[in-house]
């Protein structure tokens, strides 16, 4: 398991095809149908149907994104012992359908590095479950925040230390700015509106990117195992109804502020428009789902926030959502390296889209640090806080 990874997006060619890699999880014969699944935006990802009735998911990580996949598995291993005492990998119960299990090769590896030195894994597929594009009620944006609470929850006793931090620079936002200003400073210049917008965009909110870790370094913000990317289509819910299944996608579980967590889930999640809508003026933050949101989190959280802790929500979800639209257009001028695209516009069109949301979120201020007051003031009266 500790194959040197490949570095060259040209090696991709050479990846062995999913049907021998899923021969190594499961006799070949017994592979039914195999088709891509999903739209995330880094890995590729196969759904492997069995003539046994099961199935499960492949996927090929993306070594440009992930380039120390030993270390990244150690963290999921770890993880499935802390919950589980056992291989299992997510937030579950005693249902199972709500277990996220890694599977085994024939030579009992949970993972497998192919010639190409693609690092290859499968997972057990919750059936009868599905992925929202977008949040649409408050039931469902309560499920979410449940959902983001119990695994901050069930972390909340794992030393972060333990990890190994296989993105050192994902949501540092100071460290997104720095990779920004490197990549204006070696591409050429981009004209259009567009391109100046986002610019001028980044140029006038720059100063508080360094709020989160400002605390960090004074020490009201603890460092904690985050899960990364807790975003809507991360959540799977009960296709008969709002209930969340299990957070999944544990690829950026990482030692870091809950507040990137506790803020991406409020910008994926109370943007009815979604990420991807059909113009980019059309993402607005909706505060009614972020109440419900977090409502359902600090459900989950008794005893295990300070007031520290809720008072940056407001920066979080400003925050990451600044940062999610540097990192689309520096991907943008840098050539589409890093997110998977539809066409050579497409993270411009992101990036527009989360520049929109930061100014939308920006006019509801007032209102959403009031419901974050208001929140506080409820789970300091149940004794929520620390």
């Amino acid at each position: 398991m500790n194959a040197e990874p490949i570095t060259s997006p040209d090696s991709i060619t050479a990846a062995s095809d999913p049907f021998s890699i899923a021969a190594l999880f499961t006799a070949a014969e017994n592979i039914l149908d195999i088709a891509p699944h999903g739209d995330g935006l880094i890995n590729d990802s196969f759904l492997v149907r069995q003539r046994s009735g099961e199935a499960f998911l492949l996927q090929r990580l993306n070594p440009l994104v992930f380039p120390d996949p030993a270390g990244l598995m150690h963290n999921i291993r770890l993880l499935g012992k802390h919950w589980h005492g056992g291989e299992d990998a997510g937030p579950t119960d005693a249902n199972p359908r709500r277990a996220i299990r890694l599977l085994l090769t024939h030579e009992q590896q949970d993972c497998h590095y192919d010639q190409a030195k693609f690092c290859w894994r499968a997972w057990h597929f919750i059936e009868n479950s599905r992925a929202l594009k977008e949040i649409t009620t408050e039931a469902q944006a309560e499920a979410a925040g449940a959902a983001l609470g119990e695994f901050h929850a069930r972390t909340g006793d794992l030393a972060p230390a333990l990890l190994h931090d296989t993105m050192p620079e994902f949501h540092v936002t100071p460290c997104v700015l720095r990779n920004f200003d490197q990549i204006i400073d070696s591409t050429p210049a981009q004209d259009g509106p567009d391109v100046a917008y986002c610019r001028d965009f980044i140029h006038r909110r720059r100063a508080g990117a360094a709020v989160l870790e400002q605390g960090r370094a004074r020490g009201i913000l603890r460092e904690r195992v985050i899960h990364g990317d807790p975003k809507v289509d991360n959540i799977l819910f009960d296709r008969d109804c709002d209930r969340a299944l299990a957070l999944v996608d544990l690829d950026t579980v990482k030692p870091g502020l809950l507040q990137y967590d506790v803020g991406d889930c409020l910008r994926s999640c109370c943007n009815r428009a979604g990420d991807n809508p059909d113009q980019p003026g059309q993402a607005e933050f909706d505060p009614d789902l972020a109440r419900a949101l977090l409502t359902g989190y600090l459900a989950k959280m008794r005893g295990l926030l300070t007031r520290h802790d809720l008072a940056c929500f407001y920066e979080a979800v400003h925050l990451i959502t600044f940062e999610l639209g540097v990192r689309f257009f520096s991907d943008y001028l840098a050539g589409n390296r890093y997110f998977k695209v539809d066409d050579s516009e497409h993270s411009l069109r992101r990036a527009l889209t989360q520049f929109g949301l930061a100014a939308s979120i920006e006019k509801r201020e007032k209102q959403i640090r009031l419901i974050v007051n208001e929140l506080q003031s409820f789970t300091r009266a149940g004794n929520l806080l620390i």
